[in-house]
């Protein structure tokens, strides 16, 4: 089975809201693909007409070139964590997985596996409605791996896990990926993909609004900025601003961000003018920075500054 996602021209209506609206995009083995939107993007909805939780109203969504519901054994074609609270609390973290496994053909080896590959081993017979949110993500990417499939689909897969196993799970990704399999990750933390995604897929209003590498977006949104430190940030503006189709904004107590001026003519300029500084360089922007730049005419749900 190919190690892919495809999604194809997908439209779905709820109501007279359009979710999505031609949706396309295509998840490829080997690298970690980040999915990523504001609320009401249609992230969520793409991932569960994906796995044939809802049915789109045109388009479709292949698994490895087969639609999810054709799937005989689909654990061991997809695994998935949508929603790390679907589990029965009464069942031990062992007996939910085993649940799962039986139903795929698979025995208790394998389970036992997962818990220790999710660091559950010693929680295993406790109850999984008593567990903390971390441990239900856990306990949720075991199920997703339980079958070995060569496509991963997660969504907000670091939701609740503490610093140690935000750095595991960024180490389980890259390694999975690394052995040659799909991997889809819908997060709303940029700083983590940032350190985690090759790809990126970034939605809005129920379309891709861009489908490009990490790198590559992020050295888009630093082209022709330059950061600056001064003690005269106010006389630094005043000369800047003079020079035609500059633009500045102050990011810091001491910072400036200039954008359409390499930095050698900022250099020029404040030595020209007698205006102190003590660091100029070429900005490198953050993925929420290139984020924030995208997706900016697509938030639907927006608070109001004070």
């Amino acid at each position: 089975m190919r190690a892919t996602i495809e999604v194809a021209g997908l439209r779905k209506r709820f109501g007279r809201t359009m979710a999505l609206d031609g949706m396309s995009f295509t998840v490829r083995p080997g690298q970690v693909t980040g999915f990523v939107g504001p609320n009401g993007a249609g992230k969520s909805t793409t991932m569960r007409v994906v796995l044939g939780l809802d049915a789109a109203d045109e388009g479709h969504a292949l698994v490895g070139g087969r639609p999810y519901r054709s799937l005989r054994h689909p654990l061991r074609h997809v695994g998935a964590l949508l929603d790390a609270g679907a589990l029965q609390p009464s069942r031990t973290a062992r007996n939910h997985l085993l649940w799962l496994a039986h139903s795929q053909g698979m025995g208790a080896r394998r389970v036992d596996e997962v818990l220790e590959l999710v660091g559950l081993a010693s929680a295993a017979r406790r109850r999984a409605g008593g567990f903390s949110l971390g441990m239900r993500q856990r306990l949720g990417i075991a199920a997703a791996l339980l079958g070995d499939p060569p496509v991963l689909m997660l969504d907000e897969p670091v939701n609740g896990l503490d610093p140690e196993g935000i750095v595991w799970i960024r180490g389980l990704l890259r390694s999975l990926a690394a052995e040659g399999r799909a991997v889809l990750v819908s997060s709303h933390l940029m700083s983590e993909l940032e350190d985690t995604a090759d790809h990126l897929v970034v939605v809005g209003r129920g379309r891709v609004v861009a489908d490009t590498g990490t790198a590559e977006l992020i050295a888009a949104a630093s082209r022709d900025r330059v950061t600056l430190r001064t003690s005269a940030l106010s006389e630094a503006m005043r000369t800047l601003a003079r020079e035609g189709g500059a633009a500045v904004a102050a990011t810091g107590r001491d910072t400036l961000t200039v954008s359409g001026l390499a930095a050698e003519r900022v250099v020029a300029l404040l030595g020209r003018d007698g205006v102190p500084f003590s660091e100029v360089a070429a900005h490198r922007a953050t993925l929420e920075e290139a984020y924030m730049e995208l997706t900016r005419d697509t938030v639907e749900f927006r608070g109001a500054a004070r």
